[in-house]
């Protein structure tokens, strides 16, 4: 007689709902345990996570980070391509930018359209490549609204199912009262730099150290890379970010309770010792700062008054340490 397997793995669980019915009666009757993935979050969520309440645990996997990657991650490869796992098994480029929109297009099919999740497909396909070229800024809903022909609502709509969808997630303006952040407008991050540049029309293009592109390149790597740290380590840190009346900005504060680590984020291999001292200033008017950290691509670990400068590596590796 075999023996029964410790674990049954099952894929893409979405595309079959009724089999979660044998799955919760094995659990139930056999204590069987089972490790169910799936490509449509919004479809998990609607069947597994239902049907299994309180019998399962949720995880979610994002595109590669760089612990995954190790020596295979290339930092003008990652700003052109991304991280999703397939990029790194094609050979060239052209097949790159098909895989990427294609993926982009089975976005629009199989989450949108056909999950009927807006009435007209046209305007979210615009207000898709808006909002991938307007990624890591504060989101203007009314202006994106005349854009694309529809109101400022329904703009709030279309980035509800990106986030809802996992192709993205907000930052919210900090403020010691979560509930008062919620009322400012947040700013909006793409979840991969290759689908988001695949989405804008600028899949592949790449702008080297010292451009305003590489700048919003290297911030959008560097928050996301925390925001999925964040969630693999299960930290509980709360992100948001910091913009003064005077329009001066802390790109990262990641808040615990009542205790709050303000981050600023910069793409030079040369720390600037003005930026050090502005984000000091800032963060002196946050309530329980705990710490404050200037992290760039100078490799030099060293502390500046208040202010630890780390090279993003060091930050990345002692945030998912727990060394904060």
């Amino acid at each position: 007689m075999k023996s029964r397997p410790d674990w049954i793995v099952l894929d893409e669980i979405q595309k079959v709902p009724k089999l979660l019915n044998v799955v919760h009666l094995l659990i139930e009757e056999e204590k069987q345990k089972f490790i169910l993935t799936g490509s449509s979050a919004r479809k998990l969520r609607r069947g597994a996570a239902n049907l299994l309440a309180g019998r399962a645990f949720v995880y979610s996997l994002f595109p590669l980070t760089t612990d995954e990657l190790g020596e295979s991650f290339l930092e003008d490869f990652y700003f052109r391509w991304g991280g999703l796992p397939k990029i790194y098994s094609l050979d060239s480029d052209e097949d790159r930018k098909n895989y990427l929109r294609s993926y982009g297009l089975t976005y629009l099919k199989e989450e949108i359209k056909e999950e009927q999740l807006v009435r007209r497909i046209d305007p979210f396909r615009d207000f898709l490549e808006i909002a991938a070229q307007m990624s890591n800024r504060i989101v203007n809903y009314s202006k994106m609204g005349a854009d694309i022909g529809v109101e400022h609502k329904t703009v709030q709509c279309y980035f509800d199912i990106l986030v809802d969808t996992w192709i993205g997630f907000y930052l919210r303006p900090f403020h010691q009262s979560v509930r008062k952040s919620q009322l400012k407008s947040p700013k909006f991050y793409f979840f991969d730099i290759g689908v988001r540049k695949s989405l804008s029309r600028n899949t592949g293009n790449f702008s080297g150290p010292g451009t305003s592109s590489f700048g919003e390149d290297f911030e959008q790597f560097i928050v996301t890379e925390i925001f999925r740290g964040n969630e693999y380590v299960q930290a509980d840190f709360r992100l948001s970010f910091l913009q003064t009346k005077n329009d001066n900005e802390i790109d990262l504060i990641l808040s615990r309770g009542r205790d709050h680590i303000a981050c600023e984020i910069k793409s030079s291999d040369r720390l600037d010792a003005r930026d050090i001292k502005r984000v000091q200033t800032l963060a002196e008017d946050i309530k329980n700062c705990r710490a404050i950290y200037y992290i760039s691509r100078d490799r030099k670990r060293q502390k500046i008054d208040q202010v630890h400068c780390l090279h993003w590596r060091d930050f990345i590796t002692d945030f998912r340490l727990g060394k904060l």
